[in-house]
């Protein structure tokens, strides 16, 4: 009788080790799965994300047109601000250097250089672009802009900076065409003695994701 209990307790003792061995192989490969698959959705992300820049010196101009039948002619690597009876146009020729399609949501303009980390402007104080604008990877297009209402905030001080070809930022809202992944790029339009606005980006954001910073 002893000899039989104890075959037992090892009979039950044995099938509980074997349990618990795969109960733990079996926690290691779901693990190793959601790793796996994090790893697989984290570079599906990265090929769709873009990132814009200024467009280089090379490339060629961009004919950038409003509604009202405005055009603005802008060179690789500049930007461009024209005020006209009450209207303020914006424009600049963007490359994206990203891995996927850029889809353009909105702007925000400030009437100066901004300089150092100050942080973006809040995502409700964008203004929401009239049109959809695309720019495929490694491909060059523009953002467009204009104040039209004389009594808006922002349109003095924007037809002050183009008048008075002075300094100015913007700071485009942008994703990926999947509608995720948002950034939020900050550029600076820095005069130049030709009259025409030298385009350069000074930082740029994740909105959606975890900042690098």
């Amino acid at each position: 009788m002893v000899l039989a209990a104890d075959w037992v307790t090892i009979s039950a003792l044995a099938t509980a080790g074997g349990t618990l061995v795969l109960a733990i192989a079996t926690f290691a490969s779901v693990r190793s799965a959601n790793r796996a698959a994090r790893v697989a959705e984290q570079s599906l992300l990265v090929s769709l994300r873009p990132l814009l820049m200024p467009s280089r010196w090379d490339d060629p101009p961009q004919k950038i047109g409003f509604s009202d039948d405005k055009w603005l002619k802008v060179e690789g690597g500049r930007a461009a601000a024209e005020a006209e009876g009450d209207v303020v146009y914006l424009g600049m020729p963007l490359r994206n250097a990203g891995t996927g399609i850029a889809v353009l949501h909105g702007w925000h303009f400030r009437p100066q250089r901004v300089f150092g980390v100050s942080e973006h402007a809040p995502l409700d104080e964008f203004r929401r672009l009239s049109r959809d604008l695309y720019i495929s990877p490694g491909d060059v297009g523009f953002w467009q802009g204009a104040f039209r209402d004389p009594n808006e905030p922002g349109f003095a001080e924007a037809k002050r900076c183009a008048e008075a070809h002075s300094d100015l930022t913007i700071e485009l809202l942008y994703g990926d065409l999947e509608g995720v992944q948002r950034m939020i790029s900050r550029y600076a339009f820095i005069p130049r003695d030709d009259g025409t606005w030298l385009a350069s980006a000074s930082r740029h954001w994740n909105v959606d994701g975890r900042d690098p910073r």
